[in-house]
């Protein structure tokens, strides 16, 4: 049976309930521009979604050998057909009538077009002239967490082996490093530890940061399911902010902004107290358990409470709930990784599933989510500051065997240092030992904190700043080069999700102009720099996305992703395989940790672990004291305050975050119709009592102000929890028709005019929940409502404040009921 639905107004869809340990029944949703019909559709062309970590399958429609639709992959093991909101309509931001079609250089102070071969000749005789008089360390490479594997993987060869610099790393800095270094941290090395499937399982399910429902929509759908159907899970939700989540939720947590490891002891404090222990896997599979339960011994939910704002009756219920949970699934995001002691916060989380024995079961399992479509792959290739394949660059064994795989000399490998991390890299730039940074698809100058600061850097004489892009966007303006790429649809390559999960994508039609893809530029400038291994032969061999895939699985082979049972043939036969995939898991791995520890040896582990408070890297030495055996390490941490505390100039605290209608810095999803309307400008929220004491309204104009700059917004008065802000990040200061000039002194619309420069010890990543700021009347709002969305957190507190958003007859989409597939889900109870 097909249903039209608007997917605006309904992002989630209808519900297609089921029961615990049963199988999520499948739907495929399609999307088709006006006037296409299914059957005049010419080809189906496989891809995944890269607006979101989720790896949502769909095919694209092509019609006349452009771009008509989408649909979702019925058989895959992500998503079973269905669509959220940006997988349904941002396709058509690839034929936006200001896409860069030709690449451009900077002329007396202006960009101006000109051909590939003046553009790339004048990055690498940039590149030969900064090797030659400062060397390989004033060179920097700023990446994504969008491109594909084979793009990320060329990358750090010819940055790594080529250029011989530390200076790489991904903007997946900004929101899945601590998702990372909490896995190396517990486990000694990257990856998963659970999959999606646990969401079929798992009697209890907790979300601490994570508004899942606009983040990873499509599996707030399979949530959404299993709390319609039969032995429904109960949630915790650990949110600020008055989320769909914690609307759902059996326990809901609204901490004060930067307590979270206040709270996390507490958590562990109560589970310990009453004998929820699982001591012998404990015993069996960690170290460090005595530690934890002597540092939170004290931690007592009174103690939290007062600390956190929050009920102790509350925390008790909680503890409760994830004590006595048969199998407990976590899952973890921004509220965490962004906020005041990100990485030791996550450690809690996992230590939370280690004392309780919640791994490697079905519904048994942690999620470090991520925020980006491919930041997996970012990490596992070595395009965020580690080495490719997990290797750990401390361990010179790791060392040898990468430069084994590519045929250098290990020495050519920088690694006698930590790779420098982004926010490094800007600081390196604005003092002026970098002298290049080449950005490839994304948009520093929105997306990173205290944008002041940023602008001055990519303005600063001296520094060469190369980008490339589909759009010129507010970095691209500031490039003395820019460099059309081709994007999603218009190039092949595969894309690793959140729970493991490797899709391909392929090539569907042409991209504009003479954009190109990523891969092809950096081959094109590796050829151009004649990259050499140790034996004169040339660094990279291969020369197209499969080429380049087999070159990966070749460094990937024995390492923890070990891709090596995967090829491009098999990735278009069963739809979505998680790695490792190799001869002793020819099918994936649906959960990591099944059968004990596996990469937390000394010899084998990716990262010795980093002291919490200070970032200090421990050496082998520490690490092998600590755990000789190669067990999952419990660590401890101690409750510090927030760096920046409300004051009197500046009452209040603010959080930064996203809605379910955009993606990053909206340069796709602003050029989505359907995707723009719902949520068209920025907007600030806060709670309904500050509000009345400042005599505010829905619909006010209103500035947030902090140590560092001001943005305006119509104000929505929300349930959001008092004393606290909120600013989506999404927004820019130009917008898709050239409006809005930079910051300056004249307050903006983007968020980060507004956040601190500063970073989490441990994994580096930049910390936008954390400012003190200041709210003002502007003026009065005269009627008006907030740009806001009411499907979402953002939906106002009084019923009625403000039009319900409806995306009409152009955001429908058709549900199709798809028959049983007549097996069970991957594991039975």
């Amino acid at each position: 049976m097909d249903a039209s639905v608007d997917r605006i107004a309904e992002p989630w869809g209808s519900r297609t309930p089921y029961d615990r340990h049963g199988t999520w029944p499948a739907r495929v949703d399609t999307h088709l521009e006006a006037g296409v019909a299914p059957d005049q559709v010419e080809r189906w062309v496989r891809a995944a979604s890269i607006l979101h970590s989720d790896g949502d399958a769909m095919d694209i429609a092509v019609v006349d050998g452009r771009m008509a639709g989408v649909r979702g992959r019925v058989d895959d093991r992500v998503n079973r057909g269905r669509l959220g909101p940006k997988d349904a309509f941002g396709w058509q931001a690839n034929a936006s009538r200001d896409r860069l079609t030709r690449p451009l250089v900077r002329e007396g102070g202006s960009l101006v077009e000109c051909d590939w071969d003046t553009a790339m000749e004048r990055v690498t005789a940039r590149s030969r002239e900064l090797l030659t008089e400062r060397g390989p360390g004033s060179i920097g490479f700023y990446t994504s967490g969008q491109l594909y594997l084979e793009e990320y993987y060329t990358l750090a060869v010819l940055a790594r082996a080529g250029i011989g610099t530390s200076h790489l790393d991904g903007n997946t800095r900004l929101c899945t490093a601590t998702a990372g270094e909490a896995l190396k941290e517990s486990f000694g090395c990257d990856g998963q530890p659970g999959s999606y499937d646990d969401i079929d399982h798992a009697d209890v399910i907790a979300l601490f940061g994570h508004n899942i429902a606009e983040t990873q929509p499509v599996q707030w759908m399979r949530i959404l399911d299993r709390l319609e159907g039969g032995d429904p899970p109960r949630l915790v939700c650990v949110d600020p902010r008055p989320t769909r989540v914690a609307r759902r939720a059996a326990v809901h947590l609204a901490p004060r902004v930067g307590t979270n490891v206040a709270l996390l002891n507490a958590l562990l404090h109560e589970i310990i107290r009453a004998g929820r222990v699982d001591h012998d896997y404990v015993r069996t599979h960690t170290v460090g358990f005595e530690e934890l339960a002597s540092r939170v011994e004290q931690c007592t939910p009174e103690w939290a409470a007062r600390i956190c704002d929050v009920p102790a009756a509350s925390i008790r219920a909680a503890a409760e709930l994830l004590g006595a949970a048969d199998r407990l699934l976590s899952t973890v995001l921004q509220g965490v990784y962004q906020s005041h002691q990100a990485t030791a916060a996550a450690v809690q989380i996992n230590n939370l599933h280690l004392v309780r024995g919640m791994l490697g079961r079905p519904g048994a399992g942690v999620l470090q989510m991520n925020g980006q479509p491919t930041a997996q792959n970012t990490r596992e290739c070595g395009a965020d500051g580690d080495l490719p394949g997990f290797r750990n660059w401390q361990n010179d064994d790791h060392v040898a065997d990468l430069a084994r795989v590519w045929n250098v000399d290990p020495a050519t490998i920088p690694h006698h240092t930590p790779p420098t991390h982004a926010m490094q890299m800007f600081r390196y730039a604005e003092q002026g030992s970098i002298r290049m940074l080449w950005i490839s698809g994304t948009n520093p100058a929105v997306s990173l904190p205290e944008l002041s600061r940023i602008r001055s850097i990519l303005r600063r004489k001296g520094l060469f700043v190369v980008v490339q892009d589909l759009f010129l966007t507010e970095t691209a303006r500031l490039a003395d080069v820019v460099l059309p790429a081709a994007t999603w649809g218009e190039k092949t390559g595969t894309a690793t999700n959140a729970d493991r999960t490797v899709h391909l994508s392929e090539k569907a039609v042409e991209p504009p102009g003479e954009a190109r893809p990523d891969l092809d530029v950096f081959l094109d400038y590796a050829a151009r720099m004649d990259f050499r291994d140790k034996d004169g032969g040339p660094l990279i061999t291969w020369h197209d996305p499969e080429s380049a895939f087999e070159a990966w699985k070749r460094c990937s082979s024995g390492r923890p992703c070990d891709y090596t049972g995967l090829t491009y043939d098999r990735l278009r036969g069963a739809s979505g395989v998680q790695w490792p995939c190799n001869a002793q898991a020819p099918d994936g791995t649906p959960r990591l940790y099944a059968d004990g520890i596996t990469w937390a040896h000394p010899d084998l582990c990716e990262s010795y672990g980093k002291d919490l408070v200070t970032g200090a890297t421990d050496d082998v030495v520490e690490y092998r004291s600590l755990n000789p055996d190669g067990k999952a390490v419990i660590r401890a941490a101690d409750y510090l305050p927030p760096h920046e505390a409300p004051d009197e100039d500046h009452p209040f605290q603010l959080t930064t975050g996203r809605t379910l209608y955009h993606f990053h810095t909206r340069t796709k999803t602003a050029r989505a119709p359907q995707l723009n309307a719902a949520a068209p400008d920025v907007w600030v929220e806060a709670a309904s009592s500050d509000a009345a004491a400042l005599g505010l309204h829905e619909g006010d104009l209103v500035e947030v102000g902090t140590r560092r700059g001001a943005v305006r917004g119509r104000l929505r008065v929300t349930d959001i929890r008092p004393g606290l802000l909120f600013l989506p990040f999404h927004y820019g200061y130009w917008d898709t028709e050239g409006g809005h000039g930079p910051g300056g002194d004249t307050p903006g619309r983007a968020a980060n005019e507004t956040t601190v420069t500063d970073w989490d010890p441990a994994s580096k990543q930049p910390l936008f929940k954390t400012a003190a700021a200041a709210l003002r009347l502007v003026e009065r709002g005269d009627g008006r409502v907030a740009p806001a969305p009411t499907t979402t957190a953002s939906a106002p507190s009084r019923t009625g404040a403000a039009p319900a958003t409806v995306g009409g007859p152009t955001a429908l989409v058709t549900e199709t009921d798809a028959p049983p597939r007549g097996r069970r889900t991957q594991e039975a109870p």
